[in-house]
Order: C-alpha cells, then sequence, then structure tokens
C-alpha cells in the first residue's frame, strides 16, 4: 500500500482536506460498481484521494478507481484502476500514483470510482474519502506519498542531488551486455541502495516524467529517501531544480524566460531550491551547455547552492569549487555541495569523467530524513561535502566567540580584536590535515589529533568574512569540503 511509506506522525501534520466524501454499502451492493461525484474547482494542478471503510474484518472489500469529468466518454477520462491495493493515490499532469494515469486536471465533475467485489448479505460498510486539490506549487508534500519523512530525527544525512536514467540521457548496457541501451530507473536505485545512501535526487533534464516510477518505488525503499528533481538544461548553464512539482519554463533566453533572473523568479514564486551544476565546464561542442555562462547580468541571490564538486573534479582545473568561492567573495551566503552525475545506473562507469552513484556524498545536517527536511538543511548550509563518496566520514565545525556559537552555515556576530575559536570534530579521516580558508585563502593547516579532533584561533575585524573547513589527505586531497561560516559584525 502506498500509506505504507508515510508516518502516523506525518498524516496527522497534513493540512485538512478540501472535500469529504462519505458513503454507506449493504449487501445488495455486491458485485456493483459506484461513481461518488464531486467537482474539481479551476485552477487544480493535482488530486489527491485518501478512502478508508469499515467492514474489513468482514470480508469486506473496495476496488478504488478515477473518472475525469466525462468518464470513458473521453480520451482521458479514465484516470486508473487500483483494485484494493491502496488506498490513497494521486493524479497530475507531470506525474500519477502506479496504477493512475498522468493528464491534465480539468475543472468539472470528477467521480470517485468504487467497485465492490465482496461484501456479505447482512453486512454492512461506510466508506469516507478525503480529497485535496493542490494548485501549481505542490506535489510531494505529505499528503501526495512522494517524500515522506522515513526518520524524525535529527541528524546527519548522506546523499547523491544528481542522477540520470532512462527519463534523460541515463545509458547502460543491456542485459546480454551487448549493446549500450536507456538504463532503467530501477537500476539506479539499487544501485544507491547499495552504496547505503541515506537520500537520493533523481535529476532529469527538463522533465518529471521519472516521479511517477518514483512513487511506485518508495515504499519499497523504506530507508532510502527519494526526492524529485529535474536539471534545468539550458543553452547558457545547467541546474538543479528540487521541491517543484509543476512545469516550469526552462528556455532561458527565450521572449518567455529572457535570462536566469527569470527562471530564478519562477522558482522563488513555486518555493523550490536551485543550484547551479558544473559551473566550469566547457560550453563547446564538447560539452553544449554544461558551463555556466549566462549572456545577461545574474542576481546569485536566487539561487541558494552551488554543485562544488561534480563527480571526481575535485582535482581538476574544472572543479567549481574556485566559482563557489568567488560568489562567497561577493557576499553572497551560498551552499556548496555536490553531486555525482552519473548516467549509468548499473553504477559501471569507471572512467576519469564518468559519474558514479555517490561519488561525492552530500552529507546534510537534517531535522528529519524528509524532502522538506533535507532541502531546509540545504537552504541553512548545514552541509559539508565527502569527495570520495565514503560511508563513514564525518566532519563537523564549531565556531564560538564570547557565548555565541555557529556552525556551519551560521553567522557569527563578532566584535573587532575579539577571538574566534574554532573547533573541529572529525571520523574516518585519521591521518590527514585540516585546513582554515578564509575569503578564499588559505589561513592555517594543522594535522588531526588521534581523537580527530583540531582547533583553530582567528582574530576578528571590523570587515564580514566567510570561514571554512576543509580536511585533506597528507598528500593534499581533498578529502571533506566544509561549508562556511559566516562572521562580521
Amino acid at each position: 500500500m502506498l500509506l505504507a511509506c508515510t508516518s502516523a506522525a506525518t498524516l496527522a501534520t497534513e493540512r485538512a482536506p478540501d472535500v469529504v466524501l462519505h458513503g454507506d454499502l449493504t449487501g445488495k451492493d455486491i458485485h456493483t460498481y459506484r461513481e461518488v461525484p464531486f467537482d474539481v474547482p479551476a485552477g487544480t494542478r493535482r488530486i489527491t484521494i485518501d478512502v478508508t471503510y469499515t467492514g474489513r474484518e468482514q470480508r469486506t472489500t473496495i476496488d478504488l478507481g478515477l473518472l475525469g469529468p466525462d468518464g470513458f466518454a473521453e480520451q482521458d477520462g479514465f484516470r486508473g484502476w487500483s483494485g484494493g491495493s491502496k488506498r490513497r493515490f494521486t493524479v497530475s499532469a507531470t506525474d500519477a500514483t502506479a496504477s493512475f494515469l498522468p493528464g491534465a486536471i480539468h475543472a468539472g465533475r470528477w467521480k470517485l470510482l468504487l467497485g465492490i467485489p465482496n461484501i456479505r448479505p447482512t453486512s454492512t460498510a461506510e466508506f469516507t474519502a478525503d480529497v485535496w486539490f493542490s494548485g501549481d506549487d505542490e506535489g510531494f508534500g505529505p499528503e501526495h506519498g512522494l517524500s515522506p519523512p522515513l526518520k524524525v530525527a535529527d541528524g546527519w544525512y548522506r546523499g547523491d542531488l544528481h542522477m540520470h536514467t532512462a527519463h534523460s540521457d541515463g545509458g547502460c548496457l543491456n542485459h546480454g551486455g551487448t549493446a549500450k541501451v536507456p538504463c532503467p530507473l530501477f537500476l539506479t536505485t539499487e544501485s544507491a541502495a547499495k552504496r547505503g545512501l541515506d537520500f537520493i535526487a533523481i535529476s532529469e533534464h527538463n522533465t518529471m516524467s521519472q516521479v511517477s516510477e518514483m512513487r511506485e518505488l518508495q515504499p519499497y525503499y523504506d530507508t532510502m529517501l527519494m526526492i524529485p528533481a529535474r536539471e534545468i538544461t539550458t543553452f547558457e548553464g545547467h541546474a538543479n531544480l528540487f521541491g517543484v512539482a509543476r512545469p516550469l519554463d526552462f528556455r532561458v533566453g527565450s521572449a518567455t524566460v529572457p535570462d536566469w533572473n527569470a527562471l530564478t523568479a519562477d522558482v522563488a514564486s513555486a518555493h523550490g531550491l536551485i543550484s547551479i551544476n558544473h559551473p566550469r565546464r566547457p560550453n563547446d561542442e564538447t560539452c553544449m551547455g554544461c558551463g555556466f555562462t549566462p549572456k545577461k547580468p545574474v542576481d546569485m541571490h536566487g539561487f541558494q547552492a552551488i554543485e562544488a564538486i561534480n563527480g571526481r573534479d575535485t582535482e581538476r582545473k574544472d572543479t567549481g569549487i574556485p566559482f563557489w568561492e568567488a560568489q562567497l567573495n561577493q557576499g553572497v551566503h551560498i551552499t556548496g555541495i555536490g553531486g555525482g552525475d552519473s548516467h549509468d545506473g548499473s553504477d559501471g562507469a569507471r572512467d576519469e569523467f564518468a559519474g558514479v552513484i555517490g561519488t561525492p556524498t552530500t552529507v546534510v545536517h537534517a531535522r528529519e530524513l524528509s524532502m522538506e527536511g533535507i532541502l531546509d538543511g540545504i537552504r541553512a548550509g548545514h552541509v559539508f561535502v565527502d569527495a570520495e563518496g565514503t560511508k563513514d566520514r564525518m566532519l563537523d565545525v564549531t565556531a564560538t566567540t564570547g557565548d555565541a556559537s555557529a556552525h556551519m552555515g551560521d553567522a557569527l556576530k563578532t566584535a573587532k580584536g575579539g577571538k574566534v575559536h574554532v573547533a573541529v570534530s572529525t571520523a574516518g579521516v585519521a591521518g590527514a590535515q585540516v585546513v582554515m580558508t578564509v575569503d578564499g585563502k588559505r589561513k592555517a593547516t594543522q594535522p588531526l589529533g588521534t581523537d580527530g579532533a583540531a582547533a583553530f584561533d582567528w582574530k576578528a575585524d571590523t570587515a564580514q568574512h566567510w570561514l571554512r573547513i576543509d580536511v585533506r589527505a597528507a598528500d593534499g586531497k581533498l578529502l571533506l569540503l566544509g561549508n562556511p561560516v559566516y562572521v562580521g559584525p
């Protein structure tokens, strides 16, 4: 059942249904169908229905379906039939619960379709259907059954925010190993689960066609959260968009989307999170549109994150870290994240440039393992990137001055000449060294203690600064990339 992946706590906090339908059944209703009408208002982009009924202990069974305004008479009037396998389902223009069909949501009289394969002659039953209508900006909340809280616990969660499947340009060898074919989404999810990831974002190019399949798979992967995403692919760069269900016009440079500022304003209106991908890649016939090369001025405050590490590029000239640092030096508080950018769900890609699922791993401190929990953690900058995608490396940074303290992503108010003490704790990086960077310049380096800890002191002045802690191997190779603490008056 779809509901199996949704906690009772989540259901208790979801918004009240827009319509509640009730009805009664008797033994005379066996082997009949009943249409239960409800009116869908104009502007609706998604319908979600949750059905409960009594009499199960007497073997009463109700099968569920959905009909549009003209029912079977119109081409897309029949919207699905799940039998008795589901209690809750959702349909929209872009996606639907497995056994239901995506398609346009027309205003008018819809019908919840009930089939009664069994009810005993002397039995009675009552059914209730809660119905939600959602606008453009909704679609992944708990009432819609995707990305529910898998853990309601504050902690660090490890994931990969960038990957592709057959729904865009992901490919892998076919079952016989004789030819490369579009790679099924389930291979990607299975490879990610084997890596032990807590969350993944499947980010197809400019489409959300993968979401229906993700809805089908999420109940099975009860320990790995799936976050719907899309890679906004333009002629002027790429960006990952998270947390938005509705279609979004990606045509930067067109009459409808004249520049990046217009696109990020649309994202903001939909309450999404957008991150620039691999900003320093080339933008030519070797990697068409890959690099971030806007033709018009861009307000970088419209972005919430930058893919500082893409795949295994930390030691290459086109790594995104310098681009990220340049924005920080301009005073933009923006989170550095990583993305594997895998295009092979079988996790078989191992050449220098091919992405591998979970490498790097973005590690997010979040209030819970849910889509909103992870995205809010990224917005807050409570993030570090495990460049090699291990399962256990950790980094925590606490900056203090007086009685005030701050962690990665936070701001720390300082007075001129005040001492800032930076305490670093790590795990899984024995023998490594810790590097403190201020405003893009290395200020201090020290080896980790045997307890995995290190500490620095830094004197504040009257200017605003950002201070970041990284962990590097003895040979200088980047292992863990931290996010800044922002310090200043």
